[in-house]
């Protein structure tokens, strides 16, 4: 299966418009999220957790796609809400509500959520806040501590599985950051000689946290293909496991 992900934000708003030219009639053979949540506004971009809006926001996806997307994922929730408060819980449950509603009446097949910064969201979570089937996070061997700790909060808040997870974001940004010359993931491999550092970091994305696809930006399609390459790479599992020993030792001791 081919995957494409998308935001009705890329391409200054324009995304789901130009996908759909680019790819005509075979669009509907890849299996496709986007995602609701920014708006055109007056300075830019504007945040919202409004339903009203989100609801429009999938219709409008559903027509300018050409098709009813796969997956529809409510795009950083956390930018509209504040830690811990009621008032902030009740906004997270009309939001999912909405996307939830907007999958009953066919306007896409599923929804879930895309956070960039979890760690407002476990203290929101509670029986009135609908499940999602889908949650994305950033994932792979930058990802702190805290996020890392939010993302598998909700995880067993919600009962979701690794089939339920997508990371994102797994270089950090970029494969030519400078971390990564001074930092070498393919440590984190047992077969370490046979790939590239940005190889080994991919494949350690899946592992940090435990996500069942990792979605990478498609300018360059050579690159693709040596990460697709990176699948077959067998992560060092008692790496891992140190690695994240240590991101939780440390957590701990920031906390105390």
């Amino acid at each position: 299966m081919i995957a494409l992900d998308t935001s009705t934000n890329y391409l200054g708003f324009r995304s789901h418009e130009v996908l759909a030219q680019v790819a005509g009639d075979l669009l509907p053979k890849f299996y496709l999220s986007t995602k609701v949540g920014y708006f055109p506004g007056s300075r830019g971009a504007e945040h919202s957790l409004a339903p009203g809006r989100l609801h429009i926001a999938v219709e409008g996806a559903a027509r300018s796609l050409g098709r009813e997307p796969d997956l529809v994922l409510l795009h950083n929730p956390e930018h509209s809400l504040a830690q811990g408060t009621a008032q902030s819980r009740e906004t997270l449950a009309a939001a999912c509500a909405a996307l939830d509603s907007a999958t009953s009446r066919g306007l896409c097949r599923a929804w879930g959520i895309a956070t960039w910064n979890p760690t407002v969201l476990p203290p929101l979570v509670d029986a009135s806040v609908p499940i999602p089937s889908t949650l994305m996070v950033r994932a792979g061997l930058l990802v702190g501590g805290r996020t890392l700790h939010a993302t598998e909060s909700l995880m067993k808040a919600w009962g979701l599985s690794t089939g339920a997870m997508r990371g994102m974001s797994p270089f950090g940004g970029s494969t030519g950051a400078p971390v990564w010359a001074r930092v070498d993931p393919r440590s984190f491999l047992r077969d370490d000689g046979r790939y590239s550092r940005a190889q080994a970091a991919f494949r350690i994305a899946y592992r940090l946290p435990d996500v069942s696809a990792v979605a990478v930006g498609t300018d360059e399609p050579a690159h693709l293909g040596e990460l697709v390459d990176a699948l077959a790479a067998v992560p060092d599992e008692q790496a891992v496991v140190t690695y994240r020993t240590l991101l939780r030792d440390r957590l701990r001791t920031q906390s105390t």
